[in-house]
């Protein structure tokens, strides 16, 4: 069952992709329907590109899609890495999310 958090936010992935130690779980991204040879749509995953858009979670793990615990494609969570994203991405989480104790059930 996919997991909200309570916040997230969206960064070119040429912006994350200036972090020095930065590596992709490329297989991660999520999957788009096209038509197979038999005419019946199939999951592919995509091809991330340079205009692509992923997800910051409040949790410091990158993801493609605005769940928390799905399409993961950088979870290697360091001090270099926060402070990455606190000083160049500007990332702050807001005091909303920060108070709040529970993940949302996106299933609810």
């Amino acid at each position: 069952m996919a997991s909200m958090g309570k916040y997230c936010k969206a960064y070119p992935i040429l912006q994350l992709r200036g972090f020095s130690s930065w590596s992709e779980q490329a297989p991660n991204a999520r999957k788009e329907k096209q038509k197979g040879a038999d005419g019946k749509e199939v999951g592919v995953t995509r091809t991330l590109t340079d205009s692509d858009f992923l997800y910051l979670q409040e949790n410091y793990v990158v993801t493609d899609g605005i769940f928390k615990d799905e399409n993961i494609i950088f979870d290697k969570v360091t001090p270099e890495w926060i402070t990455y994203c606190q000083e160049v991405l500007k990332f702050e989480i807001p005091s909303f999310a920060a108070d709040a104790k529970e993940p949302v059930d996106a299933s609810a």
